[in-house]
């Protein structure tokens, strides 16, 4: 219940529907036990032939010579209990024998319920099940009821926690939300919410319709025979100390279902994305075996939890059983010999009748079959809390690049770029990073506005992690970045990441349009703003060749268009932003050599007047006509920097490099 306490908030929006349902299940606990109650008339009737009114009669007389006789032999505590006065005055409950009680009640049925009950038996039997059948009815129509008021409370809920776990994820740094791979956070947004609700739902209906029903039948069966009823609770602490151990185990399983899960939505992930690599190495086997692994734990996870449920579900009956067989053994007893004890205990106010003990066992069972019902709800309870600690594990998840407090304003850049001592290493902290080589060891680098610098290094240099500082997708565990002199953790991530527009190798474009595309890089840009970027990015060439333009849908992740064509609508999304500074890391490595023509025309009239760093492994004349300066890295640290002619001359590292560029390019 402690996780499910959190997910209240969510709820308490819609508590006027909760309330109602409430209601809804108040009314059919008592269509419940008054449909069980129909056992008794039922069979005085069919068995016995005997109407009500001669039955009420009959037990009126009897009871008033018992309490006659009672009378007679001594005052009941110095006080003797007028019946009918009580009756009068409400008193049920004061003081006098259970036969003055007994007689009490008679007393109310004869005035009160008979006079609308017919005398002849058969008609009282037509009006018996007709009221049966009417009490069915109500009782469903107030589930029904129920069922919906719940229902759409917890589909509301359930949008609004979904909604604030999306938020919450795309509010989480790069790092943070890579780590937990995109299959898992899916799977948390998807099947564990899914399995929330359904928790939810049997919290909120069956956890309060099914224990209401099971008090209604032990309120009714205390009625019948209060000595009886009491025997039948003894086995109530060991139900729930049952339901408690095997749900605490069921919980932890089901933890290891939703893992199971992800585990098989990160198989089919990485196989469907991957799918032209699968096919053409032939790699389908491979990942068959890996899905069938992934699905075969999930089997192994599920199973358990199958096998606890039964266990519980089962276990649960067993008791039920045996209360009611505590119950119903003696009063069989007291019915087969006409008394009323057992072993010199009274267990009733007289001798039973087949009748009653029959409506008492009808009762009882009628509260194990809520008791059976409430095993199932635990089941789905512990699966549900299991999934909402999992989805408040992501709502707990603190991003590592925080927000700042009280942000500063960070007018258009115009000045410098300077990063100051800077360390970073990939991992949750320093400590767990500490056994590792850092990515970055005091790096110390300063740009001035509208250079064009190119960040050039082997593999695991760290260039793309040092610019990858710059828009925040990581912060530095030491030293500080710093655009025009203001640090930029100290300014909102929304103001410093408008100034920036980025065109990475792997271009990725939303199923959209293509004018939707190019929006993304400012939501209320004009038709005439995404024509213009379209233009200046050498867009409109294939764009006037489509059927429908700019409103050509793209498909997933753009796979409809060629990657020049792709990485052209992501340029035109960077100018159409208009941003002082721009990252192109590695974004012609992937595209034909037209193509790279074509884009690097774009930036040479584009790069003016902003500044620009390009990662890159080519080293091809119109690269090297693009920037200004060249730095180069190795092993997280800043060998050198310089122009081209400048490194060439000085930097062995440098001169490596250029001779790999320059073979790639001859290849």
């Amino acid at each position: 219940m402690g996780s499910f306490a959190r997910i209240l908030p969510y709820l308490w929006p819609y508590r006027r529907a909760l309330v109602l349902s409430a209601f809804c299940a108040l009314a059919i606990s008592f269509f419940w036990a008054a449909n069980l109650s129909a056992t008794f008339p039922v069979m005085k009737l069919l068995f016995k032939g005997e109407s009500l009114h001669s039955f009420v009669d009959a037990e009126i007389e009897e009871t008033q010579k018992k309490i006659d006789a009672e009378q007679a032999n001594a005052a009941l505590e110095g006080e003797i209990f007028d019946t009918k006065q009580a009756l009068k005055a409400g008193r049920w409950m004061s003081k006098g024998s259970d036969s003055s009680y007994y007689l009490a009640m008679l007393l109310s049925v004869r005035e009160n319920v008979l006079p609308w009950v017919p005398t002849s038996p058969f008609r009282t039997l037509v009006l018996v099940l007709s009221v049966l059948i009417v009490g069915t009815l109500l009782k469903s129509v107030f589930i029904y009821l129920e069922d919906i008021l719940v229902g759409d409370a917890i589909n509301h809920a359930l949008v609004d926690i979904r909604k604030t776990c999306f938020r919450h994820a795309l509010e989480l740094d790069y790092q943070t939300i890579s780590k937990a791979g995109t299959s898992d956070l899916t799977s948390r947004l998807g099947n564990d919410i899914e399995v929330l609700g359904a928790g939810l739902a049997a919290m909120l209906v069956r956890l309060i319709r099914e224990p209401l029903k099971a008090g209604g039948c032990v309120l009714a069966a205390f009625l019948v025979n209060w000595r009886l009823a009491l025997l039948s609770v003894i086995a109530l602490p060991c139900m729930g100390l049952t339901l408690n151990y095997f749900g605490g185990r069921l919980k932890r399983a089901s933890h290891g279902t939703l893992e199971s899960i992800s585990r098989i939505s990160k198989c089919s992930v990485e196989s469907f994305d991957g799918i032209k690599a699968v096919i053409g190495f032939g790699a389908g086997r491979r990942h068959r075996r890996q899905f069938h692994h992934a699905n075969k734990f999930y089997f192994k996870k599920q199973s358990r939890v199958l096998r606890l449920a039964s266990i519980m579900r089962q276990s649960t009956e067993l008791m039920g059983v045996i209360a009611v067989t505590i119950a119903v053994f003696p009063g069989a007893y007291l019915v087969l010999n006409q008394t009323d004890k057992l072993l010199g205990l009274k267990l009733a106010n007289g001798p039973m009748g087949s009748e009653q003990l029959a409506m008492l066992y009808t009762f009882l069972l009628g509260t194990l079959d809520s008791i059976r019902k409430m095993s199932s709800v635990n089941r789905e309870m512990k699966r549900g809390s299991a999934a909402c600690e999992r989805i408040l594990q992501l709502l707990d998840t603190p991003t590592r690049v925080p927000e700042p407090q009280v942000p500063t304003l960070l007018p258009r850049h115009c000045d410098s770029i300077e990063f100051e001592n800077i360390t970073f290493h990939y991992g949750t902290t320093a400590i767990e990073g500490e056994h590792r080589l850092p990515a970055l060891m005091d790096v110390n680098l300063k740009v001035q506005a509208g250079e064009v610098v190119a960040v050039v290094g082997g593999n695991g240099s760290g260039k793309s992690t040092l610019i990858n500082l710059l828009p925040r997708f990581y912060d530095p565990e030491q030293g500080c970045v710093r655009i025009d002199g203001v640090d930029i953790r100290d300014v909102s991530s929304k103001d410093l990441r408008s100034q920036i527009g980025i065109v990475t190798q792997e271009t990725l474009l939303f199923d959209d349009t293509i004018a939707a595309n190019i929006r993304y890089g400012k939501p209320d840009a004009t038709k005439e703003e995404i024509e213009e970027a379209a233009r200046r990015a050498h867009v409109l060439p294939f764009v006037s060749q489509l059927p429908e333009g700019f409103e050509t849908q793209v498909g997933e992740k753009g796979m409809k268009l060629s990657g020049g064509q792709r990485q052209r609508i992501s340029l035109a999304r960077a100018i159409i932003r208009n941003p002082s500074i721009l990252i192109l890391d590695e974004a012609t490595s992937a595209i034909d050599s037209q193509s790279e023509q074509i884009i690097h025309q774009v930036l040479m009239s584009f790069v003016k007047g902003r500044t620009v760093f390009v990662i890159s492994h080519v080293f091809n004349e119109t690269f090297l006509d693009l920037v200004t300066r060249i730095i180069v890295m190795e092993q997280g640290r800043v060998l050198a920097t310089g122009t081209h002619a400048e490194l060439l001359a000085t930097c062995p590292t440098y001169q490596r490099l250029y001779r790999a560029s320059g073979q790639r390019r001859a290849a």
